[in-house]
């Protein structure tokens, strides 16, 4: 299983839609895993993160995996989750085997032909149960927290 923070407006999780789009239908057609995508983030703080827009976006990219809002935050503080995208894949025992990026992408898209990290890790959890022992964790905008 894949959980994934993700937002509307961050170009970080901009950069990588089509790339998330491939990898999360080719883990789930080739392999089993299945994907959720968890948007936390205060949407009175970014307009764009409105159930409305993840709608939109799930729809315009064609999303293989639910796209759900996180509305009191208490499923990416129970995770720990930092910011978006973040990454938790977990093997068939649901115990955590990665924690890291998708790829080298930043606030662009990576060059074609990079290492697709989030992929070969999942693909690894699905034939042995275990992740890699080396992971780049994800950078991205932090998740914003709505105010005490």
């Amino acid at each position: 299983m894949l959980v994934m923070f993700i937002c509307n407006h961050c170009p970080y999780v901009k950069a990588i839609h089509k790339r998330l789009v491939e990898d999360t239908r080719m883990l789930r057609d080739e392999f089993g895993i299945n994907s959720i995508a968890i948007m936390s983030n205060d949407p009175n703080e970014y307009a764009e993160d409105s159930f409305e827009n993840m709608q939109k976006i799930a729809e315009q990219w064609d999303f293989p995996f639910p796209y759900v809002i996180d509305e009191t935050q208490e499923i990416a503080k129970a995770y720990g989750a930092v910011c978006t995208p973040d990454f938790f894949g977990y093997n068939k025992d649901l115990k955590l085997q990665y924690r890291g990026r998708l790829d080298e992408s930043r606030k662009e898209t990576a060059q074609e032909g990079v290492r697709r990290d989030l992929l070969e890790a999942m693909k690894q959890v699905a034939l042995t149960g275990r992740g890699p022992l080396e992971q780049v964790p994800s950078m991205g905008c932090s998740i914003k927290w709505k105010e005490a």
